[in-house]
């Protein structure tokens, strides 16, 4: 179904290919999960299925990609529409009317679809992902996660043969993220369509892919059965690299097959216990109380109570919707509040300037590019220390930390979502206030910057800060946060220590929980299987 044919790709002006002589050769109606570290390529590779890369991103390419016996070299990309489906990494950027069934329809109404056959395919849309009461919602008042799934669901409708998905469950709650792979895996078991996703949660993956396709940084891609290539490879899930620890080979691709194997684990372990950070949060740098938010007749946020304490890293979870963006804008000050009171060291951010509001509580968005403006990297980092009054390099030290190799010349918008959000993050956190909110900051980000980012965040914690981090990452937030708020409809439903709030829940448990709870991490497995050989 697709073939590259020893493909390379340059960046305009660049003297290093992302893509080398790429040969790859995908079957019709198979599953094919692509990964690599963040910035190798991968978006690239998927940009060129349909011939995005190069006709609107410029540079080079190399070589020929076919599908389905077509060449992208021959077709614009509008002609692929009916035979490629592309979801890219920001949703709203995709969107081209105001409502969800509007957009919906669109991608039928331009291929020339009867609308009886539009009707029917839309509502088995809303149906299939489960969207059926935002059927009339404009889109912009959606959550990150609902336009996700909207965004799938406009290219569904138009039934492509291929279907190409860049990080398609970065902004989906657990729950909200398996309904979506059902709905694909349906797709490819039962119409046959081939598809192509991109993901950095491998985890949440893995175990359905038939075909791995892994980018190693240095323009070479190579592919393959899932579980051989996985086994040594750099970005394994956490039940993989449990596999790795316990010698377990062939390792295993999901929970369920990891828990089959875990009894030699479990006696190990038995009377053993988790390592916790054991530092005690200090006093509350943030005190919020009978917050409410509304949109018009709509209550975001109902009369929420919450205590932000220094020295503690807070994860604020909850399925798409439940109004945890709401809840952050309106504890940083710049978002709505219809009533109740949060202050910050005798100081209510609502009532402050903007300046002084960003001063006491520093607020990170989901889409990292609203805050990025100049031409390069370097000078985004130069401005964020002279904003911040840091010495310099201090943002460029972060950004090198979350997400090596960044070139300083390069262009802000030319990077990867991943990379974008990083440099976000280095600005942001140069300066980090008394009280830090992240909005779901994990997205785009691979194992290796996750890991990075939990150590920018522990540290920024270690410093006396309140951190907040709003996110559906269940596998971040087992090694980072120390407490768990989760809401619900726009309340606070569960507010706990992290282990026993997300081992009471199947749907935010991390895969070490739900293999060998109240176990959370590989790292917390492996310090107890050192100490016992030892």
């Amino acid at each position: 179904m697709i073939r590259f044919d020893d493909v390379t790709f340059f960046h305009a002006g660049a003297s290093t290919p992302v893509l080398a002589g790429v040969n790859l050769h995908i079957p019709e109606g198979e599953l094919c999960l692509v990964t690599g570290r963040t910035g190798a390529g991968k978006s690239t590779l998927l940009g060129a299925v349909n011939g995005l890369v190069p006709r609107f991103t410029g540079g080079t390419l190399h070589g020929r990609v076919t599908v389905d016996g077509h060449a992208t070299e021959d077709r614009a990309p509008q002609e692929f529409a009916e035979l490629v489906g592309v979801v890219g990494q920001d949703p709203l950027a995709g969107f081209v009317t105001d409502t969800v069934e509007d957009e919906l329809a669109y991608g039928m109404e331009q291929l020339g679809t009867s609308p009886e056959v539009m009707r029917k395919r839309v509502e088995e849309t809303l149906d299939l992902l489960g969207i059926a009461e935002l059927r009339r919602r404009p889109l912009r008042t959606l959550s990150g996660g609902q336009q996700q799934r909207v965004a799938i669901g406009a290219v569904l409708t138009a039934h492509p043969k291929v279907l190409v998905l860049d990080e398609p469950t970065s902004a989906l709650d657990p729950t909200a993220a398996e309904d979506v792979l059902a709905a694909i895996i349906r797709l490819v078991h039962d119409l046959g369509t081939t598809v192509l996703v991109a993901e950095h949660r491998v985890e949440r993956v893995l175990q359905y892919a038939d075909r791995l396709v892994r980018l190693d940084g240095d323009g070479r891609v190579v592919d393959g059965e899932p579980a051989t290539l996985i086994a040594d490879s750099d970005l394994a899930p956490p039940v993989v690299r449990l596999a790795r620890l316990a010698g377990w080979e062939p390792p295993p691709l999901s929970v369920r097959d990891a828990r089959r194997r875990a009894a030699g684990l479990h006696e190990r372990l038995r009377g053993r216990e988790p390592a916790t950070n054991t530092a005690e949060p200090g006093a509350a740098r943030l005190t919020a109380r009978r917050v409410t938010v509304a949109y018009g007749q709509t209550l975001a946020v109902r009369g929420v109570d919450l205590d932000l304490r220094g020295g503690e890293v807070l994860a604020l979870m909850g399925r798409n919707g439940s109004g945890k963006s709401s809840l952050l804008w309106a504890l940083q000050g710049s978002g709505p509040r219809r009533s109740g009171t949060v202050d910050v060291g005798g100081t209510d951010p609502g009532k402050a300037s903007a300046k002084g509001a960003r001063a006491l509580v520093g607020l990170v968005p989901q889409t990292a590019s609203d805050l990025i403006y100049l031409d390069t990297v370097d000078a985004e980092c130069k401005q964020g220390d002279t904003e911040s009054q840091v010495p310099p390099g201090t943002c460029r030290t972060l950004l090198d930390a979350l997400a090596p190799g960044i070139p300083g010349d390069r262009h802000p918008r030319d990077l990867s979502e991943g990379q974008k959000l990083a440099l976000v993050l280095a600005v942001q956190l140069s300066s980090a206030p008394g009280v830090v909110l992240l909005d779901e900051p994990t997205r785009g980000l691979d194992y290796h910057a996750k890991r990075h980012f939990t150590e920018t965040v522990r540290a920024q914690a270690a410093a006396g800060r309140a951190v907040v981090v709003a996110t559906h990452d269940v596998e971040f937030v087992a090694g980072a946060a120390d407490r768990v708020v989760v809401m619900a409809e726009g309340e606070i439903v569960a507010d706990g220590p992290t282990a026993e709030v997300v081992v009471s829940s199947p749907a935010f448990a991390p895969q070490v929980a739900k293999v060998l709870a109240p176990w959370l991490t590989v790292e917390q497995v492996a310090a107890a299987l050192a100490e016992e050989a030892s």
